[in-house]
């Protein structure tokens, strides 16, 4: 678990940085918009309202490489500069924040080179 922090806001400019979990065993990464100034009681809510009670995760203590980290906060800068301000075919715009979930599911679908498979199929059998 690590934050990336000095994004540009988002989520209606409440957001201006991104609280990142990783499943160790699946690669599998949670990317949760947050704010920089959250307190450790704001931030045990947000993993407790997003992470816990709507998933299967089950944390690990044993902590997760930094560069795995590095990648996926690489990943999530060059997301935010490219979708800051995005307008879809129906002409609703969208932040980074909004668009953090086709961010999981881009890193879920790529083939992790340790397994030789993406963590989708390692998490639910198939690739979506």
């Amino acid at each position: 678990m690590d934050w990336v922090a000095a994004l540009p806001p988002g989520g209606g400019k409440i957001y201006n940085a991104c609280l990142v979990i990783v499943d160790i065993y699946r690669k599998t990464p949670i990317f949760l918009p947050c704010n920089k100034d959250d307190t450790a009681m704001d931030t045990a809510l947000l993993i407790w309202n997003r992470v816990i009670s709507h998933t299967e995760y089950h944390a690990q203590t044993d902590g997760l490489a930094e560069r795995k980290i590095q990648t996926l906060e690489d990943m999530i800068r060059r997301f935010c500069a490219y979708a800051l301000e995005l307008k879809d075919s129906d002409g609703f715009t969208h932040d980074w924040c909004t668009l953090t979930p086709a961010l999981e599911l881009a890193y879920k679908t790529s083939i992790n080179a340790s397994k030789g498979k993406t963590p989708a199929m390692l998490e639910k059998g198939w690739n979506p």
